[in-house]
């Protein structure tokens, strides 16, 4: 399993590259290697055993984010150190998706008779945009009785909040830059921001990338950056922007969920406009339209705000059939009996109904996830790939 993922770690599957076409034809080539049944749909693909009417989905992505700055080695290059490998993927998504594959092998080679087919979809832009790869699949292939996604913590997700990401624009000329960048995507806390002010003076600024859903766990850039300049943006940005949107009075908040999040991931300039990447996670009994009302009425009076995309909540029940099957395989492995979890990461199970994301990150374990040096511990991987083989025949089998 391992030396499989490092050969798919070795493809820089960025999104929106295409990479993500040699990632996906890897994957196919390596499960028709162990019998099962492959169909390759361009921007997906899937991989199928067993025999039956339902079906079970286990569905992941390919693509990954871009690597960014602060690297102790080469990203796409995977190492093995102190137990763990490391690599671009390595947690988000890549490691989780080789897990699963080999779960399924091992239930195929196994003595379990399986009644319902089980057929892991592979996805190559969940990274970004409108995950324009599921909703194909959506339209074209056999939609999943009910499953799982390897793409956030044990025990099990039974929440998701909603997620939306907006770019707000402001004239160059009115912006007090002359020129300004900062960041590699919407949803990562950008580690590093450079520009030159009106006057002439150039500065930069270091942060610790993470992933956009959980800025307290990194140091944003392009924040420090708005910190040591002048001029209208950065008094607007030091006025208005904080991580929490409370400065906006964005500060919404539920038991459920906990607090919304705000993380501006990139800044440049495009064409006459600089242009903010903001990437919000709002708790899961609030709305979109409850978000974009505040922001309009907080930030279009200085800077002009496009949708660029979001996905709306999700909320399950947690002791429904599916999580109760997944949680019993979960501490049969482990004998640990936390608690399923609602998180601010947004995951494939928003894009079909009874889908629960689940996995690979056990509690207590730091998530490296759209930071330098991704890692994973081998052994949580091994660990990972013995829990899903048995939630499979928890739930597909006699």
């Amino acid at each position: 399993m391992i030396d499989a993922l490092k050969q798919l770690i070795a493809i820089p599957s960025v999104s929106q590259t295409e990479y993500t076409k040699d990632a996906l034809r890897y994957v196919l080539t390596l499960c028709k290697g162990f019998g099962f049944r492959v169909f390759d749909g361009g921007s997906y693909g899937y991989a199928e055993i067993g025999e039956g009417e339902e079906m079970m989905g286990i569905i992941g992505h390919l693509d990954v984010v871009p690597a960014g700055l602060g690297w102790d080695t080469d990203p796409f290059t995977a190492t093995i150190k102190d137990g763990q490998i490391i690599g671009r993927g390595v947690m988000d998504d890549k490691g989780p998706m080789m897990a699963a594959i080999y779960a399924m092998k091992d239930v195929k080679e196994g003595d379990k008779h399986l009644n319902k087919r089980v057929r892991i979809i592979f996805g190559t832009c969940e990274e970004v945009g409108e995950w324009e790869d599921i909703e194909a699949y959506k339209e074209k292939e056999e939609l999943p009785t009910f499953g799982f996604t390897p793409d956030a913590d044990f025990p099990a997700i039974y929440g998701e909040k909603g997620l939306l990401q907006t770019e707000w624009h402001t004239p160059l000329k009115k912006s007090g830059f002359q020129s300004v960048s900062g960041g590699e995507a919407p949803n990562m806390v950008p580690a590093w921001a450079k520009a030159q002010l009106d006057d002439g003076t150039v500065i930069e600024a270091k942060g610790k990338s993470a992933h956009g859903s959980t800025p307290e766990d990194g140091v944003n850039a392009i924040t420090k950056l708005m910190e040591q300049a002048t001029g209208p943006l950065a008094d607007f940005y030091r006025e208005k922007i904080d991580m929490h949107g409370n400065k906006l009075h964005l500060d919404l908040w539920d038991e459920q969920s906990g607090a919304l999040t705000l993380n501006v991931g990139k800044v440049e300039v495009k064409g006459k406009d600089v242009v903010l990447s903001v990437d919000i996670r709002y708790p899961v009994t609030y709305k979109e339209a409850d978000v974009m009302k505040i922001l309009k009425q907080e930030v279009e009076p200085g800077m002009h705000i496009v949708r660029i995309g979001g996905r709306g909540p999700i909320y399950m029940d947690k002791n429904g059939p599916i999580i109760t099957k997944m949680l019993e395989a979960y501490r049969e492995i482990t004998h640990d009996n936390a608690e399923p979890l609602v998180i601010g990461g947004g995951t494939y199970a928003r894009a079909m109904d009874h889908i629960v994301a689940f996995g690979p990150v056990f509690p207590g374990v730091e998530l490296t996830e759209h930071q330098a040096n991704e890692r994973i511990n081998i052994a949580d991987l091994e660990k990972a790939r013995k829990i899903y083989r048995l939630t499979i025949e928890k739930l597909a089998t006699d």
